[in-house]
Order: C-alpha cells, then structure tokens, then sequence
C-alpha cells in the first residue's frame, strides 16, 4: 500500500465531511473493519489511523447533521454478511459513532458493494435525499459489482451521491472502485501523497465567484475551436491496436522551468480525450502495472494525438486447487514483475504488466506454487495454476457419534502428523469455530482441538483434490455451576495426585460457572462473599453429556 501520513488523512476526511455537511441532509459513513485494515502505515495500523481521524473530524462537525456508520468485516472471518448498522443516522450521534469505532475489531472480508446499498437502504434513498462516504482499505472481495450497484442506487435514488475514500489504495486498485462514486455523480478521492490532497481541496471546495465587471460588446466571432485538443492512445507494443478496454490513467503534470515534472494537473481514466490549455505537459500514461510517459505539447486550436507504448504484455491466471477444479476465488496471486514491483490479486486474474521475466506465486490455504514466466510485449499468456492440494473439514465431538461442539470458542491447531527430533509437531494453521476448513498439501496431520478445559487430537491423512471430513473426540460433557452468593468458583479433579493436590480445571468470579470438561469426578469450592466461607460440593461428567450441581 501507498504511504499515507495521519495528518494529511485527518485533513482529507475533515474537508469531505464539511463539504457533505453543507449539502446533504442525512449521512452514513461506511467503515471498512476487514482485516486487512491491521496493515501499518508509517508504524501505526491502519486502524488506528482511521479510529483517532474519525475522533478529530467528528469533533467538528455541526451538532444538528444526521451521521450514521454502519461497519464491515468486523464480527466474523470470511463472513460476506458481516455489515451492521451500528449507528443509525441521527443528530447529535458525533460521540456514539467515535466510541463504536475505538470498540470496533477488524476481522473478516471486504463486502462494499453490500454495505453502500444497506447504507442506501438505510437512508430510504428511494424516499430522500441521501449521503453515503465509503471508507475502504481494499478491493470488493464477495462477488460483487461495485460499478453496477452505483448506477443501480443512482438510477433507483431520489438524489443519491457516493463519495469513496481509497484509504493507501494504488491507482490500479482505486480505479476499480471509483465507479461507484462516479456512477452515482459523486467523489473519488485516492488520499495518497500531498498531491491527492490538493486535488481533494480542488474538488471538493466551492470558492464563492469573484465579482465581475460588465460585461463588454462581444467579440467578433472565432473559427470554431475543436470538441477535444487532447486525444491520446495507450499501446501494448508497437505496431498493436490502440486498447479500448477500461482500467487506463493519464496522469497530467505541468513542466518546470528546468524540464522536470512539475504540479499534477488532472488524473483522467479509461478512453479519455478532453481540452487542456495550450502549454507544456508530461504525461504518464498507466494501465494495470505498466505504464509509458512522454512530453506532450498543446498549441490553440490544434488537436494532439500522442502515442503511449506501454511495451507490456497480459497475463491471466487461473488457480485451480486440483486438476480438474473450479477456478478458486479464494486464492491469492502474487506478481513480481520487471522494475522491482509486485501487485497482488485474488482468484481469477487478468493483469498486464512491464514485458520480461515475471515471478508469479499463488497461493490456497498452506498450498502454494510459484514460477517464472517470460512475457513478450504486446503477448497474452493464459495459464491454468494447479496446485495440487486438498481440502479438511474440522470438527470436535463431544463423545463419540455424539453431538458437535457448535460453540465460537472451539480452538483447532493443524500439525505435520511427523515428530521432530525433540519429540514437537510443526504447526501448520489453525482456526477456530466449528466446521474450520483448512486447503492443505497432501501429507499426513494431525487436528489437535481443544474446547475450555477439554482436547482431543485426531490424526488424518489428505490427498489432491481430496476433500473430506475429520472430527476429533473430546470425551468431554458440559459442567453447569450455580453458586449462590459465591464471589469465586474453582474446580478441581477429584483425584488427588502424590502431593495430595488437585489439578485445576478452570475458575470464575461470579455466582455462576461453566465449562467443557474431559469426562470424570470435579471437586466446586465456591468461596462466599462477606467472609461466608468456602463450600465444596462433588460432580460427575459424563462424556456428550450436561450436568448442572449447585452448591449449597
């Protein structure tokens, strides 16, 4: 990602919502809580950045604008569903929406897409005007359009705007989501260098216009000047078609004195032509990760057609987990190309990049491949990755061909089943939850599950383009406590070991307890309140099975 400063992000987002204060009469900010956001900038998280911003911007906003946030990403991994309104739309809701976010976890996935239309929803922008600034760290990753859901709220809206925030995005990547502000008349705004947040400035405020003189007696008419005076064109390769497909930016830079580039006038994308005043410019021409720049000279009333020859090539890829596979959205592609660059991608891939030697690794759950692939300018290069692993549902039953353990707090560790010389196991992932799928390699593990107080392992063995189902039996039941007036619950085994002590098996601070316990005989001591005094009391687990005891 990009380097952002906190000081430059905090100024960016105070003028977007200063701008939209002044017109819009309700708002939602959509938070991008995916995991991603735990990436550094300058040594600090992203989320923290995003957290102490928000704190200060929403210091000065008016009292009586109606600001929501709804968030993503922040309850569950790998859950499209994760949006949540947190807080709805309402004057005076400054301080909520900075105490949910400094609260907020960063997990899962990157559902934009959905979160604006629920935002959109949200507002009833089919009844009302309606506001929504999206913040956001990354790319859609849940099969969504975010191009089609803008032009479907715009069209479906009373007056509907986006304005989206590419937090650290890439041009590449923030020209795949600013459709969606563009699409629904609103803003993107890449908060990249202090160049972006000058543009920012420009776009977003409105200078009141200075008086003006009357008018004076109308000129005698001028030939008429062209429709466009800049007209460029992006090649792969000399001698190829200009390309007609979407994704290219022209970045347009005065020229100093001294021949150097100088201030960024305009960044415009896919089949741009347009008028500039006539002048000196450099321009950089960008499409994917590859990119040609040339001096280009505009004289009045002349069009200039420049020719930008990327001298690149495509590549498309696609990961397969096994021959014979679907092609796997969860994969992730990683290019190192010609120049020291690299860009990552997920599942299927099209990406064209500088021609040369190019470092491709995919990788699926723990299986990855990796190569090197020579790319010709102007060349295409389809290719199917296989990487030749399987796939493991885990599980943990609670006795055997009994019930599964179905609680959140299921911790499960995958090992290489083979010992190192110490007697240890090298752990390969690990999850939590029931029903934890895991892509490995194929070999030989084993699935070490453990729920509270109680662990199991269970060895197994994977092939490619395997799938299959493990669980693991804990043996274990589930031990109820109600200690009335206890201010501190232990349980220990009954069993006593040479020493005469007891092996603990878990505590709380509280009248009640409960915990997943391997099967046999506990000893409760609950230590009373106001020097009541300490009561013990006996249970028996039963594997698969409750048991509820009280202590007198």
């Amino acid at each position: 990602m990009i380097a952002l400063s906190r000081g430059v992000l905090a100024a960016f987002l105070s003028l977007l919502l200063t701008a939209i204060a002044a017109s819009a009469d309700r708002t939602i900010i959509v938070l991008d809580a995916s995991g991603s956001m735990w990436g550094q900038i300058d040594g600090q998280p992203k989320l923290e950045i995003a957290r102490q911003t928000l704190r200060t911007v929403l210091q000065t906003i008016p009292a009586d604008m109606e600001l929501g946030l709804l968030a993503y990403g922040h309850r569950e991994k790998g859950n499209c569903n994760d949006i949540e309104l947190v807080v709805p739309p309402a004057p005076g809701a400054a301080s909520s929406i900075t105490l949910a976010a400094d609260a907020m976890k960063f997990l899962g996935k990157t559902p934009l897409s959905a979160s604006v239309r629920q935002a959109a929803e949200a507002l009833r922008y089919t009844e009302d005007k309606a506001t929504v600034i999206l913040i956001t760290d990354g790319l859609e990753t849940c099969n969504a359009d975010p191009c089609a859901v803008g032009t479907e709220l715009e069209q479906a809206g009373v007056d509907f705007t986006a304005h989206v925030v590419g937090f650290g995005l890439t041009a590449e990547e923030g020209r795949q989501v600013a459709c969606l502000a563009e699409n629904t008349g609103g803003k993107y705004i890449q908060a990249s260098d202090a160049g972006a947040l000058k543009d920012a400035l420009i776009e977003t405020v409105v200078v009141a216009p200075a008086p003006q003189p009357d008018p004076e007696p109308a000129p005698a008419p001028e030939p008429a000047a062209p429709e466009f005076n800049f007209v460029p064109k992006t090649l792969l390769a000399e001698g190829q078609p200009a390309l007609d497909e979407a994704g290219n930016a022209y970045e347009i830079y005065t020229v100093k004195v001294d021949g150097a580039k100088g201030d960024r006038v305009a960044t415009e994308y896919n089949n741009y032509k347009g008028s500039l005043e006539p002048g000196d410019y450099i321009v950089r021409a960008t499409l994917g990760e590859a990119s040609a720049e040339m001096p280009v000279k505009i004289e009045a009333g002349k069009v200039t057609e420049p020719v930008f020859v990327l001298n690149a090539g495509i590549l498309i890829v696609r990961p397969l987990a096994s021959e014979g596979a679907e092609v796997s959205d969860g994969a992730t592609v990683v290019t190192e190309y010609p120049g020291g660059g690299n860009a990552t991608n997920y599942g299927l891939t099209r990406i064209v990049l500088p021609a040369g030697e190019q470092k491709l690794t995919v990788k699926i759950g723990e299986g990855e491949v990796s190569e090197t692939i020579t790319l010709a300018a102007g060349q295409i290069i389809e290719k199917d990755v296989v990487l030749g692993i399987g796939s493991v549902i885990v599980n943990a039953l609670y006795a055997e061909g009994g019930e599964k353990v179905g609680a959140s707090g299921l911790d499960v560790k995958i090992f290489k089943a083979k010992k190192k010389i110490d007697g240890s196991r090298e752990q390969v992932t690990y999850g939590f939850g029931p029903d934890g799928k895991f892509d490995l390699p194929p070999g030989d593990y084993v699935a070490i599950v453990r729920m509270e107080e109680a662990e199991a392992e269970q060895p197994f063995n994977i092939r490619a383009g395997e799938a299959k189902d493990v669980a693991a039996v804990l043996d274990a039941g589930v031990l109820a406590i109600s200690a009335p007036s206890a201010k501190h619950i232990e349980v220990f085994g009954a069993k006593k070991d040479i020493q005469g002590n007891r092996k603990a098996f878990g505590y709380a601070f509280d009248e009640k307890h409960q915990a997943t316990l391997p099967a046999g005989d506990y000893v409760i001591v609950a230590d009373r309140k106001d020097n009541g005094g300490k009561k013990e009391a006996t249970a028996t687990v039963n594997a698969g099975e409750r048991t509820e005891v009280t202590v007198p």
